[in-house]
């Protein structure tokens, strides 16, 4: 072996020792969480990489930054042989991918084809940053220098790569060089008495760059390019957007929630490690929208911060005193209050819009209903208005002011059977508590239950007997309340033996399906929308034919509906069928809706800070010239009624849930 050869070896050596350390590092940071069963259903996982990781499907939800992604992700796993090929020639100088006979053409057109492409799409996405950021990259400092510096870096490696490729070709013909459709006239470039020193340069330059790039990414921003296939992998695989439960029966636990990165799961800080900085999560954040303090990112950009700080001096062994003064500095933080505001913690509305739009998987909602845990549970610190909040659910059962005696009222009058002078029924009608309680809601239930009666189903309801179903405690971060009345409406269910449940609100839903399986309680559980569709496709409710559409319609997708429960059909279908209307978009619709704001305990917050989510989402449905707004959840008709009223639309536009409309167009004839 040549000197050069050996040099080219140990150099070898020495970075991938360095980068084998810096893995070992990372993996010691994230070892400062708490243990967390992610390896479960391993071919489920593997499909979700293929499809998020490999497929750029997420990503590719904006076009053209998808496109641009796209290219060079997958011109960087086609390129991993051009790579290999140098660091192969470095070691033995004849090494070629020729020795794969007929392959070696079409390996060699595939490379200068990726290298293309990535260098396009490098020196577009350069240009972007620099000159033309959207909004959500229009950041300055250290996270806009990184992005250039990567860029560059990779556009180092491709333009040395066909420095090489061209040296090779100038220096003396190859069996690929057709192949090679751009290094070929680049080879007339490089006078050939100098091409093999400007091969020697090209190598090393390349390989170089490349080992260089590899051990920078663990202190950049691009540490995702590590982490985010394995963030992928471990993302959950059970019920969508349900929270992890607390063991609150774990006596030897002296904390709940977390205020600090140990309080966490190794996954919630894989979360903070494998954040891209797109702002693809800000820019749809209901609340960063509107001007609240709360920053998506910026959440996970503070736990990688926060993560980082702790576990480097967690690692530092030594006794030195500018160490030991540094660890002390440290320690005395939490990533609560020095890094992570109360403010920014309660402007949430759990609406899930970050974690839809996220291309890495990160699952931005369970690391702030934790923290609002660890505020509520263990420091009694939340908002002053929901101290009545949470008096009202502890006595009355729900979340508002009323009477639990008085939970059955809306039913009067309607000959509504209740499950305990019944015994059994077919279905359990859950009215929840604004279709018992609130006067606007509860003419939907009214309008629900009639359409039952329409169709001959053999329902019920709980009437006195139903309960909040512990939502609104669940995502206020007041886990104990939540289990409480959880717990409790499960033995009621289980007392009648309840199989199948009904729902008007969303909410109610996610709880009901997806949460309370984990208290033992497992019931089929259907949005009342989804189940009208269903009556109507089986005819059990007729609509009647109109002359003509009279009215314009838009939809606003609940968030706890769509982004949940993944239900946008069901609504819009029902629309289509009543003949009397005329459905248009908003401008974000479906996966893509705007929140209400009323999400997350937002219903039971002042809104202080910023424009009003509700406003916003309002000034969009009207902008669409509905006469109608229609929606299918208590929480976005309350909200979407004050927006209406607060800009003086109300005699122009109405709110209506689906029921109603569909109930109204059955009606219309008799009328």
């Amino acid at each position: 072996m040549s000197f050069s050869s050996l040099f080219f070896g140990l150099v070898l050596c020495a970075a991938f020792t360095l980068f084998g350390w810096n893995v070992r590092r990372l993996g010691g940071y994230l070892a400062l969480g708490k243990k967390e069963n992610r390896f479960d259903h391993p071919g489920k996982r593997i499909g979700r990489v293929l499809s998020i990781a490999f497929g750029q499907s997420k990503l590719l939800r904006e076009p053209f930054a998808g496109l641009l992604h796209f290219m060079i992700f997958w011109g960087f796993v086609v390129l991993l042989s051009a790579v290999a090929e140098s660091i192969g020639q470095g070691l033995v100088p004849a090494f070629s991918w020729a020795i794969l006979g007929p392959c070696a053409p079409v390996l060699a057109f595939l490379t200068d084809l990726f290298g293309g492409l990535v260098t396009i799409a490098v020196v577009v996405s350069i240009l972007r940053r620099l000159f033309f950021p959207p909004k959500r990259l229009a950041v300055a400092g250290h996270a806009k220098r990184d992005a250039v510096v990567i860029l560059a870096l990779i556009l180092t490696v491709m333009l040395t790569m066909f420095g090489q490729n061209a040296a090779r070709i100038a220096a003396g013909p190859h069996a690929d060089d057709g192949a090679r459709f751009i290094a070929v006239h680049l080879a007339s470039l490089v006078p050939a008495p100098q091409a093999g020193t400007w091969v020697s340069i090209f190598l090393w330059a390349h390989v170089l760059t490349v080992l260089g790039f590899l051990n920078y990414l663990p202190y950049s921003k691009h540490l995702h390019i590590l982490a985010s296939i394995p963030n992928v992998y471990f993302s959950p695989v059970g019920p969508k957007g349900a929270l992890a439960p607390l063991n609150l029966s774990d006596e030897t636990l002296t904390k709940f929630g977390a205020t600090d990165v140990e309080d966490l799961t190794w996954k919630q800080l894989l979360n903070g490690m494998t954040c891209t900085e797109c702002g693809r999560c800000t820019s749809v954040c209901p609340a960063n929208t509107t001007g609240k303090a709360l920053d998506p990112r910026k959440i996970m950009v503070d736990l990688r911060m926060r993560t980082m700080e702790k576990g480097m001096v967690a690692g530092t062994g030594t006794d030195s005193p500018s160490v030991e003064e540094e660890a002390a500095r440290v320690l005395g933080h939490q990533l609560l209050d020095n890094f992570i505001t109360e403010q920014e913690l309660w402007a949430c509305t759990t609406c899930m819009a970050c974690v839809q739009e996220c291309p890495v998987m990160i699952e931005h909602v369970d690391t702030i209903i934790d923290m609002r845990r660890g505020l509520v549970l263990n420091e009694s610190r939340f908002p002053d208005e929901l101290k009545t909040t949470f008096a009202n659910l502890e006595r009355n059962a729900t979340p508002w002011g009323f009477a639990h005696a008085s939970r059955a009222e809306w039913a009067e009058g309607l000959n509504i059977p209740l499950l305990a002078d019944v015994g059994k029924a077919d279905v359990l009608f859950w009215v929840g508590c604004a279709g018992a309680y609130d006067a606007r809601y509860k003419k939907v239930s009214q309008a629900f239950a009639r359409l039952l009666q329409k169709a001959r189903v053999n329902f019920a309801i709980l009437g006195t007997e139903e309960k909040c179903t512990g939502d609104p405690a669940r995502r206020m971060g007041n886990e104990y309340l939540a289990q409480t009345l959880m717990n409790e409406n499960i033995a009621t269910l289980k007392k009648y033996d309840v199989k199948k449940i009904v729902v008007t609100c969303p909410h109610c839903l996610q709880s009901l399906g997806k949460e309370y399986p984990q208290c033992g309680g497992d019931y089929e559980v259907i949005h009342h929308t989804a189940f009208l569709e269903k009556l109507i496709a089986e005819g059990k409710l007729s609509v009647p034919p109109a002359p003509a559409a009279a009215l314009r319609v838009t939809f606003h997708d609940p968030c706890y509906l769509g982004r949940y429960n993944d239900e946008y059909d069901a609504p819009r279908e029902i629309l289509d069928a009543l003949g009397t209307m005329q459905r248009t978009e908003m401008a974000r619709a479906k996966d893509k809706s705007f929140c209400c704001g009323a999400g997350g305990g937002r219903m039971w917050m002042e809104e202080r800070e910023g424009k009003r989510i509700n406003i916003e989402r309002t000034e969009e449905a009207l902008a669409t010239g509905a006469d109608v707004i229609g929606t299918g959840c208590p929480f976005c008709m309350t909200m979407l009624s004050d927006g209406v009223k607060e800009k003086s639309a109300a005699e122009k536009t109405s709110v209506k849930d689906v029921a109603e409309l569909l109930l109204d167009a059955i009606d219309a004839p008799a009328q």
